[in-house]
């Protein structure tokens, strides 16, 4: 065996990046995956070296040899780090036998600008123009504007980077080319405290001798209409307005910097409106072509003035960018008995249309977008509330005309096309092309099962994620809300985490969160928040402040981010420790309950569970969860403060809502749930609860009756208390209400209501009714975790110590797969039953270890790859118990086999 081959770094990362342009970290943290075709390898040390070179001929930074198995989120502690400055990385590593891996691939991250006070360039507004008067239907939004400046540069230009944000949205062109792929630029934050700014590389657009750059601004989240108010508007500012610094870098070492100024010029776009909510209205003919351009003739053009915007909430980019992740093509042409001609997609998603056709001049073309059609086939908007989604477009002829709209998003599988009827459906068809947006997460889950039916939950469920991942987590992303409700974020963010690296999207929305968060702790309804009219707040919801960063640290190890949280989590807790007539109950205020749940009172949209139990329930939650992140943070006073306070709040908690035989005092599925689910009952009691949740469910005809608060947990606690089987009953209903029930509808992703389409076509009301809303698609949590068997231990963050415990269904199910790429590499959990045989397939990463328990094994027929367990290198451990046999193995690839009756 070649020593150096038996171990390979296979990638590393700065930021869970392995390329990360324009960042502000002063301390940036380094991770990396290991691999071996040896099992039970781990890492003894690491040497990680860093370089502002990139052939490393001289370090800026030598850990030296470092006796370690830490592989993520090791921080840079070298010199002081330079503003806009590219520096370089690799490492290796040496496994247990003292045999070292080769240096791996150079990872590379440039920074920003470290300090706000750099800034050269100056905010600018253009020329506010007034609205142009669209029909009476529009809302009134001035055009979309352009502005731009020349300059020259000299011969060997050796780099180049712009930075960029807008107060708005904008996107950036060079010399008559769009740079970038990045859409909704700079993103959606907490603008007054947080504003998000953007690095480009943009050398190989430049040019020695005159340059052209121009930037397109739109009002976008910042000064547009948003929420369902009628007419509200300028939610943090009444003018847009743009910041723009580009730094040139010639072979000499010199730099020529340009900056927005009062020397650029503005004028009109061809969007004449664009909207969040509303579509986009665009008239080519109005198109400046070469607008960007060095020679273009702007004498035309206005002046624009400087903006006292400032300059300390600027912070470098952090979530992953929006972008076009995806193409889809219509799959037919409909015409509806109303006549209409309408485009089916075959898939609800979130986006955009683009258009490529060749039209007569003055040709006006309207889309129209709606997520389905009523029971007679028809178009139907109605549950698009005020939104339009619309898309009017009018031609510039001579030529081919290429459009998709710039500064909004749609969603919609449906599309209704008016101007183009006279054309067959063949050219139609070639003619539009889905363009899917969403933040551009990297892919990290897959499961799969021997269920269609359940495996097109999880494609629903993971469209959902990518529709309503647009910057921040929306609640829907069709109707006029589109808003960061916490309370969807916290029930979904679990099984976020399983099919997408959620790590930066996250960790930017609750910074927000920390920022929007009110003086009394108490946290808003949605973040950004910008319902600044209602000082309310919910259990449930305001508990994102608490179980968003917690499930952060678990599944990726963040324990800088749980620091940065943590005064806000111990805020929000303190708010209710304040807040309600006795101290350790919450029995007071405004509270969403059990939202949506079925057992609730007709025309009610909240469940029948008390909201009392329901708002104690997420208070002894949310203070087991600050108390253990005390834990983490060695917050040694803390720890025994918020023991003490959970200690009180349980207590407080029996002796409100369970009766002293023992049994729970509300008769509702969500409440055994959540009683559970927290650790609120124990002994007797626990199995009472456990057994009577079983008891409503069963007698229920395995449907469920839960709505937000209840849903996601439901499976998970029957299958930790014994009922696993009524638990795989339940994902397999398929009559209302349950999970499939949307499946057999022809659903593609999960909506906001069980019924949302009623067995006989007709629609719940237009008022609340999504077809593409995530948060029952929590169930995916369960699935990977309990129907796979993928998981980590409780006692472990971030998959070092994996645990494998597939729990098999039954008969009801011939296999179930789940894959997962973890902070330390790819997982893997598969079964499959076939003929009295059992097969097990397993991958624990390098630098892991997993304990596997194999429900109905016996340990002297228990083979591995044919073997026997006790002859199989990698397993470190066996035990045997009346129902299983637990094993404890290093990295590899497992294959167990077992008969079971």
């Amino acid at each position: 065996m070649n020593p150096q081959a038996a171990l390979s770094v296979s990638q590393v990362t700065c930021e869970y990046r392995e390329e990360l342009l324009g960042t502000d970290q002063f301390v940036p943290r380094f991770g990396w995956k290991l691999s071996s075709k040896e099992r039970g390898i781990k890492q003894q040390a690491y040497q990680l070296v860093v370089s502002d070179l990139p052939d490393f001929s001289l370090y800026l930074w030598d850990t030296g040899r470092i006796e370690s198995d830490q592989s993520i989120h090791i921080e840079y502690t070298g010199p002081a780090l330079q503003s806009r400055t590219r520096y370089y990385y690799r490492v290796k590593v040496w496994e247990q036998q003292g045999n070292c891996s080769e240096w791996s691939s150079t990872g590379w991250w440039e920074t920003a600008f470290l300090d706000s006070g750099e800034w050269q360039a100056k905010w600018i507004m253009p020329k506010q123009l007034p609205a142009v008067q669209q029909a009476q239907e529009w809302p009134d939004s001035p055009p979309v504007s352009l502005l731009r400046t020349t300059f020259q540069l000299k011969e060997n230009i050796v780099s180049a980077r712009v930075y960029a944000t807008a107060a708005g949205l904008y996107d950036l062109h060079l010399n008559g080319e769009r740079v970038g792929e990045e859409l909704l630029a700079p993103g959606w934050t907490s603008y007054h405290h947080r504003h998000q700014y953007q690095t480009y590389d943009v050398t190989r657009y430049l040019q020695a001798g005159g340059n052209g750059i121009g930037i397109q601004a739109a009002d976008g989240w910042y000064s547009g209409r948003i929420s369902w108010e009628k007419g509200y508007r300028s939610a943090y500012g009444e003018h847009r307005a743009v910041l723009l610094e580009l730094h040139v870098q010639y072979a000499d070492g010199s730099e020529e910097v340009v900056v927005t100024d009062t020397t650029w010029k503005s004028s009109e776009g061809p969007i004449r409106y664009t909207s969040i909510y509303d579509g986009e209205i665009y008239d080519a003919r109005l198109e400046q072509a070469g607008w960007s351009k060095y020679d273009y003739d702007d004498s035309g053009w206005e002046d624009v003035s400087r903006s006292d915007l400032p300059y300390h909430p600027l912070i470098a980019q952090e979530n992953w960018p929006v972008k076009v992740t995806e193409t889809i093509h219509p799959v037919s042409v409909l015409h509806t008995p109303r006549g209409e001609t309408v485009l089916d997609m075959g898939q609800n998603m979130v986006g955009r249309i683009r258009m490529n056709m060749n039209l007569d001049a003055g040709t006006k073309i309207t889309l129209d977008h709606a997520e389905v059609l009523d029971r007679e086939g028809n178009f139907y908007t109605g549950n698009l509330r005020s939104a339009k989604q619309l898309v009017v477009y009018t031609a510039r002829g001579n030529g081919e005309d290429n459009y998709a709209p710039a500064f909004t998003f749609m969603g919609f599988r449906y599309v209704r096309i008016v101007g183009l009827e006279e054309l067959d459906d063949s050219v139609l068809l070639k003619g539009f092309t889905g363009e899917v947006m969403h933040s551009d997460m990297v892919q990290t889950g897959q499961f799969d099962c021997s269920d269609e039916r359940v495996n097109r939950l999880q494609h629903n469920i993971v469209w959902g994620q990518r529709g309503n991942f647009v910057d921040i987590p929306t609640d829907c992303p069709q109707r006029d809300e589109r808003l960061g409700w916490t309370g969807d974020a916290q029930v979904f963010i679990r099984t976020a985490a399983f099919n997408y690296q959620v790590a930066p999207f996250f960790a930017k929305w609750l910074r927000d969160l920390a920022a929007d968060q009110r003086e009394d702790g108490s946290v808003p309804f949605t973040i950004p928040n910008i319902l600044k009219w209602n000082k309310d707040t919910s259990a449930a919801w305001g508990d994102a402040a608490v179980i968003c960063p917690w499930t952060q640290y678990q599944c990726y190890g963040d324990i800088r981010l749980l620091s940065e949280q943590y005064d806000s989590m111990k805020a929000w807790v303190n708010y209710i420790r304040g807040e309600g007539e006795y101290e350790y109950l919450w029995n007071t205020g405004h509270h969403f309950g059990d939202w949506l749940a079925l057992d609730a009172k007709e025309n009610s949209y909240v469940g029948a569970t008390p909201l009392d139990l329901i708002a104690t329930s997420f208070y002894a939650y949310s203070v087991d969860l600050v108390r253990n992140a005390a834990v983490v943070l060695g917050r040694s006073e803390d720890v025994k403060e918020y023991s003490d306070l959970l200690y009180q709040v349980r207590r407080a908690y029996l002796n409100e809502f369970v009766t002293p035989a023992g049994r729970l005092a509300a008769p509702m599925q969500t409440a055994h749930v959540l009683a559970l689910m927290f650790g609120l009952v124990e002994g007797d009691t626990r199995r009472r609860t456990a057994s009577e949740l079983n008891r409503m469910v069963v007698q229920n005809g395995y449907h469920l009756t839960t709505g937000f608060v209840g849903t996601p947990y439901l499976c998970i606690v029957l299958s930790e208390n014994g009922y696993h089987e009524t638990a795989v009953k339940l994902l397999l209903q398929d009559s209302y209400p349950s999970w499939l029930y949307s499946v057999t509808q022809g659903a593609t992703t999960i909506w906001e209501h069980w019924d949302g389409i009623k067995p006989d076509g007709s629609f719940w009301s237009d008022d609340m009714n999504s077809y593409n809303h995530y948060a029952y698609g929590a169930i995916g949590d369960w699935m990977y975790r309990y129907l796979a068997g993928l998981d980590m231990e409780d006692s472990d963050i971030a998959y070092k110590k994996i645990r494998i415990h597939p729990r098999f269904a039954a008969g009801q199910l011939k296999h179930a797969s789940a894959k997962l790429d973890s902070p330390y590499g790819r997982i893997e959990s598969s079964w499959q039953e076939d003929k009295g045989l059992r097969t097990v397939r397993i991958q624990i990463p390098v630098n892991a270890e997993a304990k596997i328990i194999l429900e109905g094994a016996d340990h002297a027929h228990l083979l591995e790859s044919g073997h026997p367990v006790e002859d199989v290198k990698g397993i470190i451990e066996i035990t045997s118990t009346a129902e299983a046999v637990e094993l404890r193995a290093g990295s590899g690839e497992y294959v167990f086999s077992y008969k079971y009756s």
